[in-house]
């Protein structure tokens, strides 16, 4: 009846171990708009599309799909989903009994710490021990772990679109020096000739001295902007290097202009609510706020008595000989109440931490939220006005051309002086070189705004591989249910 009555015991304990202490997880309410600010095309989202191949850019396609392979942040995030799952795995192997083997010989005079005649024992035993889950601390560590693999999953994800979205704007930017660095060449040879000539006529004494000196400062001022343009393409072309995975080299880009990339339809951005779901970085904070609310539980119920159940099993004697005759078998049951009786107040302590953390949290959630919808918005507005103003600028590169070719007529025809052909020829400079680089900002603001919807880097998929893991590892008739299940994009 013995046995009949420790499985009893046994089946109560579990029983109690269904119910668990501390708060279940809800999502926070956050005031998400109807609409975002900005104008917007209606519609379903874009942002799953592989957004790099609307660029129609075979080399940028090629640099995007080498970082995904060789970048070592994501192979760190990577890593950290491993460690995430092996932990996960480590921490539900407290739910289950754990059975240890025991083999011992001894042989001496000491055997009590008395000295006296030569002692021999061999033990051989197995031993069986269970921690029952009374209060559910078990039971929301097990959550909390799991919550955090599933948190790594989609930090990785907030890796991959932040890598993929710098690739992008560094490649841009590189073509958008390439197209500066052009403008730089053709105005410095521009300014040597008009070097030459000045100095021819100021050979023949047609023209004063400060006309060759101010046209050697105009030569200066296009070698210097030319300098300070390579600089720039090499420091860019190192950074893009570390983001594929390579040691600071050139950079392989095609051709093409970034004008020439400016061809995007319009973008339908979807609805604020649903960056919820989409937004990898605002599930990955609501994955560690269910983690955390889990704690409070692991908190609260450690301020109770823990049981804990052991039983061993096995042969002992003090002869090798006769080791398996059956007087030499041992057997033993306990039960072990243990729980806290005076604490000086570090349980409840130890409780209002974890309710603070939470709340930390909440406000980390919210805010990662109403972070994520102004990126959208600033991102829809910066496509807006740089469109806008690159149209601007394009008239006034037009108007300064205009400007330079006269006043190098009048200049040449005697009617005005060498100052007005320096002015425009600076304001032609300036500009060319303000067009490109809005061309550039208006490109990578259709970057930034992919990478603000959230992109759509295989999430649902790998959420449900860890899920299924999950549910994998746990014990028999628990039940795994995430926070808040994605729906299908």
């Amino acid at each position: 009846m013995r046995p009949l009555r420790w499985l009893s015991v046994a089946g109560l304990s579990a029983l109690l171990a269904s119910c668990a202490m501390g708060p279940d997880y809800e999502r926070p309410v956050v005031d998400v708009p109807e609409n975002y600010r900005a104008e917007s095309i209606p519609g379903e989202s874009f942002a799953n599309l592989e957004w790099w191949e609307l660029f129609d850019d075979p080399e940028l396609v090629r640099l995007v799909e080498m970082a995904l392979v060789n970048n070592k942040q994501l192979a760190i995030a990577l890593a950290r989903i491993e460690e995430a799952r092996a932990t996960l795995g480590f921490v539900r192997a407290d739910m289950y009994p754990n059975l240890d083997g025991e083999f011992g010989a001894f042989r001496g005079n000491n055997a009590l710490g008395i000295p006296g005649d030569i002692n021999e024992n061999f033990v051989l035993a197995g031993n069986l021990s269970f921690e029952v889950d009374l209060w559910g601390k078990l039971r929301r560590s097990n959550e909390a772990a799991r919550d955090v693999l599933l948190a790594s999953v989609v930090a990785r994800n907030v890796v991959t679109i932040t890598l993929l979205s710098d690739v992008a704007s560094v490649y841009l930017v590189l073509l958008d020096l390439d197209q500066q660095v052009e403008i730089s060449r053709r105005t410095l040879e521009t300014r040597q000739d008009s070097l030459d000539i000045i100095q021819a006529r100021f050979d023949k004494g047609t023209v004063p001295l400060i006309d060759v000196n101010q046209a050697q400062i105009e030569l200066g001022d296009a070698l210097a902007q030319l300098a300070a343009l390579e600089r720039q393409q090499g420091l860019a072309e190192n950074a893009l290097s570390v983001l594929l995975g390579h040691p600071p080299g050139p950079i392989e880009r095609s051709r093409i202009g970034v004008a020439d990339t400016l061809g995007i339809p319009e973008i339908p951005v979807g609805l604020p609510s649903e960056l919820l779901q989409r937004r990898p970085d605002v599930r990955q904070s609501e994955q560690e706020l269910a983690a955390q609310t889990a704690r409070i539980g692991v908190a609260e119920a450690l301020r109770w008595p823990s049981l804990s159940l052991t039983a061993s099993l096995g042969r002992s004697s003090s002869e090798l000989d006769d080791f398996l005759g059956s007087e030499n078998k041992v057997w033993g049951v306990s039960a072990n109440l243990l729980g806290p009786i005076f604490d000086a107040g570090r349980g409840k302590a130890r409780v209002e931490a974890e309710r603070a953390r939470t709340e930390q949290l909440i406000n980390a959630y919210q805010l990662t939220v109403l972070q994520a919808m102004q990126e959208v918005d600033d991102s829809l507005i910066n496509i807006s006005t740089f469109r806008s103003e690159a149209e601007a600028r394009e008239q006034q590169v037009q108007a300064a051309r205009s400007a330079a070719n006269l006043s190098r007529a009048r200049y040449d025809g005697g009617v005005t002086s060498y100052l007005e052909v320096l002015e425009s020829e600076r304001s032609l400079f300036r500009v060319e070189l303000a067009a490109s680089e809005t061309r550039r900002a208006q490109v990578v603001s259709i970057v930034e705004l992919y990478k603000a919807l959230g992109g759509g880097w295989a999430t649902d998929g790998e959420i449900e591989q860890a899920g299924s893991f999950i549910r994998a590892t746990l014990p028999p008739g628990w039940q795994y249910l995430p926070p808040e299940t994605p729906p299908e994009p």
